[in-house]
């Protein structure tokens, strides 16, 4: 029998929309101008909340960029689980999914924020951690699956799938800087592809 989760009160609503207000208008300010650039007074009035509610939520701009990377790799994770999903085979849920991976990495404020900025602000360990709760997780988790269920002859799933992200997150780079990133986005795919089959079982 399931039970009945507790209704949030007035206030927990109300200081779960400032915080959400928050991320929301960290994430534009942080796209369009920058970590550096950007201002805790800006963002807390793209916000509409006070200097006061923003530092009841975070310590300072960091913390907030930090919550805003967060968030936006949890909600590409789910996208990119979403349109894995569709297929019905673990081996094209991973070309699929690493398509998905590659087409939030051309939208701007992903690319900005994500790929170019947050390495250097949270620093490396930190980007890891939060690398490894999201994206990583799915991509080691479908390599254990093909291997599991004999897809791939691979003695060690979860290095290979480290390799793969490490091209990706190359790839990722590279988009901001390509004239033709979709272009370039069939081409690594391919090439990724290409690589993973000498591990498929024939």
């Amino acid at each position: 029998m399931n039970e009945k989760k507790p209704e949030k009160s007035r206030r927990e609503e109300n200081t779960e929309a400032t915080r959400e207000a928050l991320l929301a208008a960290g994430r534009d300010v942080f796209a369009r101008e920058g970590y550096q650039a950007a201002g805790m007074e800006a963002i807390s009035r793209a916000a509409r909340v006070t200097r006061g509610a923003f530092y009841h939520h975070f310590e300072d701009k960091k913390a907030l960029f930090d919550a805003v990377v967060v968030s936006m790799q949890s909600d590409v994770a789910a996208r990119v689980e979403r349109a894995a999903r569709i297929q019905p085979k673990i081996w094209d849920r991973l070309s699929e999914g690493l398509g998905a991976y590659l087409d939030a990495c051309l939208e701007p404020a992903y690319g900005r924020i994500v790929i170019q900025e947050a390495p250097a602000v949270l620093g490396h360990r930190r980007y890891r951690e939060i690398e490894e709760a999201y994206p990583m997780a799915l991509l080691v988790g479908t390599m254990n699956a093909l291997e599991r269920d004999g897809e791939i002859v691979c003695e060690d799933p979860e290095l290979l799938a480290r390799m793969v992200d490490a091209m990706i997150c190359k790839a990722a780079l590279m988009l901001a800087e390509t004239d033709d990133p979709k272009k370039l986005r069939k081409r690594v795919l391919r090439m990724v592809d290409v690589m993973l089959v000498a591990f498929r079982k024939t």
